[in-house]
């Protein structure tokens, strides 16, 4: 993947490093000798120090005596030499662990809060995420406590400026798509989670295609036709769909996995079943919103926002504390459903608001 072989159009695109075995310590590989990346970062010995303290928890070694040990894992071949990953769009070498022992140390703080068992049904597990903006705080926090072995993202948007006010992404990635975004982030943590991708989005055409094999799906999108046909595909597939609103905390639960029978969005679409959406008017729009986020429980300021959409905004607002907050209660909701916890349809809310007090008094 050279720079010669590529387009700047399709650079942008870039968001799979590519991993290469090591096969003699501190050597690159001709094919990454030949791109003369401009950092190479080589920590190898670091992380085998921090795997043999994790496999010998009660022992307390003096650093020499680390060391030691390090290098005789290495030398007696106990570990391998690790794997180099390049990152194409950092133009950055980094010497890693082999995966099972890469997977072991990075989710070593995991533990016993997450079982040794629980973490490899969770790596098991196939993730798809819609919808970027609180999506991508849910696709990086389930990356991060190693939730998926394969997330599915989709988005069709691309990185704008009034993005940055609830993104992590930075001014020199405008113009990106938020899928690349993404990826690229989930891949500076775990080289080793495979990423699938949807730039176009979900449409009629791919969302059957989008959600099958998966194990759960976080719907974040601010379409109400996609996310009326995600459920319906969902509802077919017995497959559960969670949900966070960015406001008051909610998580919206629909165990279609449970419950194949169970009326989509809990039953609100009912008073427009059997309507064309391409003939709703602008009051059955805002109507059915209404009836999709529950209105009257929504929080004053959100009321307030409402009001003022084609006003004085032109769309509803989004904070990043309750973004990732957001994906926070995402990753923790997938996990308990994951791991077959007692997670009940519904709406449930974690209201800051409530808890520690408003600003409005």
């Amino acid at each position: 993947m050279s720079a010669g072989e590529i387009t700047a159009e399709e650079s942008r695109f870039i968001s799979t490093p590519l991993i290469y075995p090591v096969t003699e310590a501190e050597t690159l590989p001709e094919e990454l000798s030949s791109e003369s990346p401009t950092q190479i970062v080589d920590e190898y010995l670091a992380q085998v120090k921090e795997w043999i303290r994790i496999e010998n928890p009660i022992k307390a070694f003096t650093p020499e005596e680390l060391t030691e040990a390090a290098h005789e894992s290495i030398d007696s071949k106990r570990i391998g030499l690790g794997n180099w990953v390049y990152y194409p769009w950092l133009d950055t070498v980094v010497r890693i662990l082999e995966e099972p022992l890469f997977k072991q140390v990075r989710t070593s703080r995991n533990k016993h809060k997450i079982t040794h068992q629980e973490q490899e049904t969770l790596q098991s597990k196939v993730v798809g995420i819609v919808g970027l903006s609180v999506g991508q705080s849910a696709a990086v926090t389930l990356a991060m406590e190693s939730i998926g072995g394969v997330l599915r993202l989709a988005d069709f948007d691309t990185l704008d400026l009034s993005n940055l006010n609830r993104l992590r992404a930075g001014v020199h990635q405008l113009g990106l798509p938020k899928t690349v975004l993404a990826a690229r982030e989930i891949a500076q943590i775990d080289p080793y989670i495979k990423i699938e991708l949807y730039h176009e989005g979900i449409h009629d055409k791919n969302a059957s295609e989008f959600l099958s094999g998966l194990d759960i799906l976080v719907e974040e999108c601010d379409s109400l036709p996609v996310k009326v046909m995600l459920r319906k595909f969902a509802q077919k597939m017995k497959l559960p769909v969670i949900m966070d609103t960015s406001d008051r905390g909610m998580v919206d639960v629909e165990r279609f996995d449970k419950e194949s029978d169970r009326a989509i969005f809990h039953g609100r679409l009912a008073p427009w079943e059997g309507k064309n959406p391409a003939e709703f008017t602008a009051e059955d729009r805002r109507n059915l919103l209404f009836a999709l986020v529950d209105y009257e429980k929504t929080s004053e300021r959100a009321k307030t926002s409402f009001a003022e959409i084609g006003k004085t905004i032109n769309t509803w607002p989004q904070l990043a504390s309750a973004v990732n907050l957001g994906g926070a209660l995402m990753a923790d909701t997938a996990r308990r459903i994951l791991l077959d916890g007692p997670v009940h349809s519904g709406r449930f809310y974690v209201d800051l608001e409530a808890l520690i007090g408003g600003i409005d008094g």
